[in-house]
Protein backbone atom coordinates (compact mmCIF):
# COMPACT_ATOMS: atom_id res chain seq x y z
CA UNK A 1 0.00 0.00 0.00
CA UNK A 2 2.75 2.63 0.77
CA UNK A 3 4.70 2.05 -2.50
CA UNK A 4 1.38 2.40 -4.54
CA UNK A 5 1.39 5.25 -2.62
CA UNK A 6 4.90 6.62 -3.02
CA UNK A 7 4.21 6.28 -6.62
CA UNK A 8 1.20 8.41 -7.12
CA UNK A 9 3.12 11.32 -5.05
CA UNK A 10 5.99 10.44 -7.57
CA UNK A 11 3.94 10.49 -10.83
CA UNK A 12 1.80 13.39 -9.42
CA UNK A 13 5.25 15.18 -9.10
CA UNK A 14 6.07 14.53 -12.73
CA UNK A 15 3.02 15.45 -13.97
CA UNK A 16 2.55 18.59 -12.41
CA UNK A 17 6.40 19.41 -13.83
CA UNK A 18 5.09 18.30 -17.06
CA UNK A 19 2.63 20.46 -16.90
CA UNK A 20 5.17 23.72 -15.59
CA UNK A 21 7.01 23.01 -18.63
CA UNK A 22 4.25 22.84 -21.33
CA UNK A 23 2.05 26.39 -19.66
CA UNK A 24 5.16 28.27 -18.31
CA UNK A 25 8.82 29.37 -19.18
CA UNK A 26 11.34 30.97 -17.83
CA UNK A 27 13.01 34.64 -19.46
CA UNK A 28 16.44 35.05 -18.26
CA UNK A 29 17.81 38.56 -17.57
CA UNK A 30 20.39 38.50 -20.77
CA UNK A 31 17.23 37.11 -22.51
CA UNK A 32 14.55 37.83 -24.77
CA UNK A 33 11.67 36.00 -25.84
CA UNK A 34 9.17 36.33 -28.92
CA UNK A 35 5.76 34.35 -28.23
CA UNK A 36 4.46 32.32 -31.87
CA UNK A 37 0.51 31.78 -31.18
CA UNK A 38 0.10 29.50 -34.11
CA UNK A 39 2.84 30.70 -36.07
CA UNK A 40 2.26 34.56 -35.77
CA UNK A 41 3.68 36.49 -33.43
CA UNK A 42 2.25 36.96 -30.84
CA UNK A 43 4.50 39.81 -28.47
CA UNK A 44 7.97 39.61 -27.24
CA UNK A 45 9.36 40.35 -23.74
CA UNK A 46 12.62 41.16 -21.81
CA UNK A 47 11.58 41.33 -18.14
CA UNK A 48 13.71 38.21 -16.72
CA UNK A 49 10.68 35.59 -14.46
CA UNK A 50 8.32 33.40 -14.79
CA UNK A 51 5.90 33.72 -17.92
CA UNK A 52 2.63 31.47 -18.12
CA UNK A 53 1.88 30.35 -21.94
CA UNK A 54 -0.28 27.83 -24.39
CA UNK A 55 1.06 24.59 -24.57
CA UNK A 56 2.96 23.71 -28.16
CA UNK A 57 1.35 24.06 -31.01
CA UNK A 58 -0.64 26.53 -29.84
CA UNK A 59 2.34 28.54 -28.70
CA UNK A 60 6.10 28.48 -29.17
CA UNK A 61 8.69 30.31 -27.14
CA UNK A 62 12.03 31.68 -29.03
CA UNK A 63 15.08 32.59 -27.05
CA UNK A 64 17.35 35.26 -28.17
CA UNK A 65 20.78 36.39 -26.10
CA UNK A 66 20.49 40.09 -25.82
CA UNK A 67 24.09 40.83 -25.24
CA UNK A 68 26.44 42.50 -26.97
CA UNK A 69 28.00 39.71 -29.77
CA UNK A 70 31.31 40.10 -31.26
CA UNK A 71 31.53 39.94 -35.29
CA UNK A 72 34.78 40.05 -37.41
CA UNK A 73 34.65 40.82 -41.09
CA UNK A 74 36.96 38.78 -43.11
CA UNK A 75 40.32 40.18 -43.96
CA UNK A 76 39.81 41.33 -47.66
CA UNK A 77 41.25 44.09 -50.01
CA UNK A 78 39.34 47.66 -50.41
CA UNK A 79 40.25 50.64 -53.08
CA UNK A 80 41.06 54.27 -51.31
CA UNK A 81 40.57 57.46 -53.32
CA UNK A 82 43.74 57.73 -54.71
CA UNK A 83 43.78 54.23 -55.99
CA UNK A 84 45.15 52.25 -53.82
CA UNK A 85 44.88 48.93 -52.49
CA UNK A 86 44.20 48.16 -48.67
CA UNK A 87 43.44 45.23 -46.91
CA UNK A 88 41.58 46.06 -44.16
CA UNK A 89 39.63 43.87 -41.26
CA UNK A 90 36.75 45.12 -39.65
CA UNK A 91 34.92 43.91 -36.20
CA UNK A 92 31.65 45.05 -34.75
CA UNK A 93 29.66 44.69 -31.45
CA UNK A 94 25.73 44.13 -32.48
CA UNK A 95 22.70 43.37 -30.01
CA UNK A 96 19.43 42.03 -30.81
CA UNK A 97 16.47 45.20 -29.94
CA UNK A 98 13.93 44.15 -32.59
CA UNK A 99 13.33 40.33 -32.28
CA UNK A 100 9.93 40.56 -33.68
CA UNK A 101 11.63 41.47 -36.62
CA UNK A 102 14.83 39.46 -35.50
CA UNK A 103 12.54 36.08 -35.71
CA UNK A 104 10.45 36.68 -39.19
CA UNK A 105 14.18 37.63 -40.97
CA UNK A 106 16.67 34.88 -39.61
CA UNK A 107 14.32 32.82 -37.95
CA UNK A 108 16.49 33.54 -34.69
CA UNK A 109 19.54 31.89 -36.13
CA UNK A 110 22.32 34.29 -35.66
CA UNK A 111 24.43 32.82 -38.38
CA UNK A 112 22.21 33.70 -40.99
CA UNK A 113 22.01 37.41 -39.08
CA UNK A 114 26.18 37.62 -38.96
CA UNK A 115 26.10 36.32 -42.64
CA UNK A 116 23.85 39.59 -43.83
CA UNK A 117 25.34 41.53 -41.57
CA UNK A 118 28.95 40.68 -43.35
CA UNK A 119 27.28 42.32 -46.75
CA UNK A 120 26.57 45.41 -45.15
CA UNK A 121 29.99 45.75 -43.78
CA UNK A 122 31.64 44.81 -46.06
CA UNK A 123 29.81 47.49 -48.73
CA UNK A 124 30.02 50.01 -45.97
CA UNK A 125 33.98 49.82 -45.55
CA UNK A 126 34.05 49.92 -49.26
CA UNK A 127 32.31 53.04 -49.63
CA UNK A 128 33.96 54.77 -47.31
CA UNK A 129 37.49 53.58 -47.54
CA UNK A 130 37.35 55.32 -51.72
CA UNK A 131 36.19 58.55 -49.53
CA UNK A 132 39.92 59.21 -48.21
CA UNK A 133 42.79 58.46 -49.41
CA UNK A 134 45.66 56.02 -47.38
CA UNK A 135 47.09 58.73 -46.45
CA UNK A 136 44.45 59.14 -44.20
CA UNK A 137 45.20 55.18 -42.90
CA UNK A 138 48.85 55.27 -42.87
CA UNK A 139 51.09 57.94 -41.92
CA UNK A 140 54.49 59.30 -40.86
CA UNK A 141 52.43 61.98 -38.96
CA UNK A 142 50.17 61.38 -36.11
CA UNK A 143 47.54 64.29 -37.27
CA UNK A 144 46.86 63.27 -40.38
CA UNK A 145 45.59 59.36 -39.48
CA UNK A 146 41.64 59.50 -39.27
CA UNK A 147 41.20 56.49 -37.77
CA UNK A 148 38.54 57.59 -35.43
CA UNK A 149 36.41 59.49 -38.71
CA UNK A 150 36.45 56.77 -41.29
CA UNK A 151 35.26 54.38 -38.03
CA UNK A 152 32.44 56.59 -37.25
CA UNK A 153 31.54 56.85 -40.98
CA UNK A 154 31.87 53.04 -41.18
CA UNK A 155 29.19 52.91 -38.47
CA UNK A 156 27.10 55.32 -39.69
CA UNK A 157 26.41 53.24 -42.82
CA UNK A 158 26.28 50.14 -41.10
CA UNK A 159 23.77 51.47 -38.37
CA UNK A 160 21.76 53.05 -41.05
CA UNK A 161 19.18 50.51 -41.56
CA UNK A 162 19.98 46.99 -39.49
CA UNK A 163 17.74 48.38 -36.72
CA UNK A 164 14.68 48.15 -39.60
CA UNK A 165 15.45 45.34 -42.06
CA UNK A 166 17.25 42.53 -39.68
CA UNK A 167 15.97 43.86 -36.12
CA UNK A 168 19.64 44.15 -34.53
CA UNK A 169 21.36 47.62 -33.62
CA UNK A 170 25.27 47.67 -34.31
CA UNK A 171 27.05 49.86 -31.60
CA UNK A 172 30.01 49.23 -31.87
CA UNK A 173 32.88 49.17 -35.05
CA UNK A 174 36.27 49.52 -35.37
CA UNK A 175 39.71 48.56 -37.97
CA UNK A 176 41.40 46.01 -36.03
CA UNK A 177 43.59 45.32 -38.81
CA UNK A 178 45.79 46.99 -41.77
CA UNK A 179 47.87 45.80 -44.63
CA UNK A 180 49.54 46.25 -47.58
CA UNK A 181 50.19 43.90 -50.69
CA UNK A 182 53.66 44.20 -51.60
CA UNK A 183 53.72 46.74 -54.82
CA UNK A 184 51.62 48.82 -52.54
CA UNK A 185 54.12 48.66 -49.13
CA UNK A 186 57.18 49.64 -51.73
CA UNK A 187 54.95 52.70 -52.73
CA UNK A 188 54.28 53.66 -48.83
CA UNK A 189 57.67 53.24 -47.90
CA UNK A 190 58.86 55.45 -51.19
CA UNK A 191 56.20 58.09 -49.37
CA UNK A 192 57.19 57.92 -46.08
CA UNK A 193 60.98 58.36 -46.47
CA UNK A 194 60.29 61.24 -49.23
CA UNK A 195 58.39 62.53 -46.01
CA UNK A 196 60.99 62.01 -43.54
CA UNK A 197 63.41 63.70 -45.89
CA UNK A 198 61.37 66.80 -46.28
CA UNK A 199 61.01 67.05 -42.37
CA UNK A 200 65.01 67.01 -42.05
CA UNK A 201 65.08 69.32 -44.53
CA UNK A 202 62.75 71.78 -42.55
CA UNK A 203 64.45 70.80 -39.08
CA UNK A 204 67.51 71.42 -40.44
CA UNK A 205 66.64 75.02 -42.65
CA UNK A 206 65.36 75.86 -39.44
CA UNK A 207 68.51 75.33 -37.07
CA UNK A 208 70.56 76.98 -39.54
CA UNK A 209 68.40 79.72 -39.69
CA UNK A 210 68.69 80.01 -35.55
CA UNK A 211 72.54 79.61 -36.04
CA UNK A 212 72.42 82.81 -38.42
CA UNK A 213 70.22 84.50 -35.82
CA UNK A 214 72.80 83.54 -32.74
CA UNK A 215 75.57 84.59 -34.63
CA UNK A 216 73.91 88.03 -35.46
CA UNK A 217 72.96 88.51 -31.92
CA UNK A 218 76.53 87.70 -31.00
CA UNK A 219 78.17 90.32 -33.32
CA UNK A 220 76.14 93.05 -32.51
CA UNK A 221 76.49 92.41 -28.69
CA UNK A 222 79.88 92.13 -29.36
CA UNK A 223 80.28 95.40 -31.47
CA UNK A 224 78.34 96.77 -28.75
CA UNK A 225 80.80 95.73 -26.14
CA UNK A 226 83.97 96.63 -28.11
CA UNK A 227 82.58 100.26 -28.50
CA UNK A 228 81.78 100.98 -24.99
CA UNK A 229 85.42 99.23 -24.13
CA UNK A 230 86.88 101.62 -26.75
CA UNK A 231 85.08 104.55 -25.21
CA UNK A 232 86.04 104.11 -21.34
CA UNK A 233 89.78 103.44 -23.32
CA UNK A 234 89.73 106.39 -25.01
CA UNK A 235 88.59 108.64 -21.63
CA UNK A 236 91.47 106.74 -19.70
CA UNK A 237 93.27 107.51 -22.05
CA UNK A 238 92.59 111.06 -22.26
CA UNK A 239 93.04 111.45 -17.86
CA UNK A 240 96.03 109.63 -18.21
CA UNK A 241 97.14 111.78 -20.83
CA UNK A 242 96.09 114.98 -18.73
CA UNK A 243 97.74 113.88 -15.75
CA UNK A 244 101.19 113.37 -17.24
CA UNK A 245 101.08 116.70 -18.91
CA UNK A 246 100.56 118.40 -15.66
CA UNK A 247 103.36 116.46 -14.13
CA UNK A 248 105.74 117.43 -16.94
CA UNK A 249 105.17 120.94 -16.30
CA UNK A 250 106.49 120.43 -13.03
CA UNK A 251 109.37 118.48 -13.79
CA UNK A 252 110.05 121.51 -16.75
CA UNK A 253 110.33 123.55 -13.61
CA UNK A 254 112.50 121.52 -11.95
CA UNK A 255 114.43 118.80 -14.24
CA UNK A 256 116.65 117.95 -11.47
CA UNK A 257 113.67 117.26 -8.88
CA UNK A 258 112.25 115.19 -11.64
CA UNK A 259 114.87 113.19 -12.11
CA UNK A 260 115.15 112.07 -8.44
CA UNK A 261 111.67 111.67 -8.22
CA UNK A 262 111.79 108.93 -11.02
CA UNK A 263 114.65 107.36 -9.43
CA UNK A 264 114.01 107.13 -6.01
CA UNK A 265 110.24 105.23 -7.36
CA UNK A 266 112.21 103.11 -9.17
CA UNK A 267 114.68 102.15 -6.77
CA UNK A 268 110.88 101.22 -4.05
CA UNK A 269 110.01 99.52 -6.70
CA UNK A 270 113.31 97.21 -7.07
CA UNK A 271 113.63 97.19 -2.78
CA UNK A 272 110.04 96.26 -2.00
CA UNK A 273 110.10 92.54 -2.00
CA UNK A 274 113.27 92.59 -0.40
CA UNK A 275 115.39 91.46 -3.47
CA UNK A 276 118.81 91.32 -3.44
CA UNK A 277 120.77 93.15 -6.24
CA UNK A 278 124.56 93.05 -7.27
CA UNK A 279 124.62 95.85 -9.52
CA UNK A 280 127.23 98.56 -10.30
CA UNK A 281 126.56 101.81 -7.93
CA UNK A 282 126.61 104.01 -11.00
CA UNK A 283 123.54 102.33 -12.41
CA UNK A 284 120.17 104.33 -12.02
CA UNK A 285 118.75 104.49 -9.59
CA UNK A 286 121.55 102.94 -7.49
CA UNK A 287 123.72 106.05 -8.11
CA UNK A 288 120.76 107.45 -5.49
CA UNK A 289 123.08 105.89 -2.76
CA UNK A 290 126.43 106.41 -3.85
CA UNK A 291 125.15 110.16 -3.66
CA UNK A 292 123.78 109.74 -0.08
CA UNK A 293 126.92 108.30 1.23
CA UNK A 294 128.63 111.25 0.20
CA UNK A 295 126.25 113.79 1.99
CA UNK A 296 127.21 115.12 5.84
CA UNK A 297 124.96 114.89 8.20
CA UNK A 298 123.39 118.34 9.53
CA UNK A 299 125.62 119.60 12.31
CA UNK A 300 128.51 117.18 11.93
Amino acid sequence: MSKNRLTLITGGLLLLVFLFLLFAYQVRMNEVAVVTTFGRISYSTDSPGLKARWPVPIQNVYKFDKRLQNFERKFDQSLTRDGKTILCTVFTGWRVVNPRTFLDRFSGDSFKAEAALENVVRNAKAAVLSQHNLGDLISSRPEEVKFEQIEKEMLALVSKDTVDTFGIAVELLGIKQLGLPENVTADVFKRMKAERETLAKNHVAQGEAEARKIRSDADVQRESRLSEARVKQATIRGDAEAQVSEAYKEFEKNPRLAELQLKSQRLQESLQNRTTLILDDRTPPLDLLKEATKLKPVGK
